[in-house]
């Protein structure tokens, strides 16, 4: 289980690596002119943290995965990940209703992170 928890790790640095790009993708710095000064900070401090998380998280798996999966703090931790994951997905529905490849893509990319992070947890109930 250890193996899955590594991708976990690298599964959350490469999300926060694509945050990291955020930016320059959804050319932020001409979009966000259109919202107020408060909206576009919120805006761009909530990416900022997130990439944080992200690199916490992945960091996290690389370096602990053993204490992960021998604690039951671990299995919450994969838990509630599976679980941000998971509501990702449930938001990209509610916010995001565009027919288009590259959100289905990333719905896709959300449902991975959830059944990754939560396969370990199974398996240690199931153990």
């Amino acid at each position: 289980m250890e193996t899955i928890i590594i991708i976990c790790g690298i599964y959350s640095l490469i999300l926060g690596v694509f945050h990291l790009f955020f930016w320059k993708f959804f050319n932020w710095k001409k979009d966000l002119e259109k919202l107020s000064q408060v909206n576009r900070g919120v805006m761009q401090i909530l990416n900022i943290q997130i990439i944080f998380v992200f690199f916490t998280t992945g960091l996290i798996c690389l370096f602990f995965n053993h204490e992960i999966t021998g604690t039951n703090f671990g299995k919450y931790f994969l838990l509630a990940n599976s679980g941000f994951w998971a509501l990702r997905i449930v938001n990209q529905f509610i916010f995001l209703r565009i027919n288009d490849y590259r959100i289905h893509l990333l719905t896709f990319a959300f449902f991975i992170g959830s059944i990754l992070f939560l396969v370990p947890v199974i398996y240690s109930v199931n153990k």
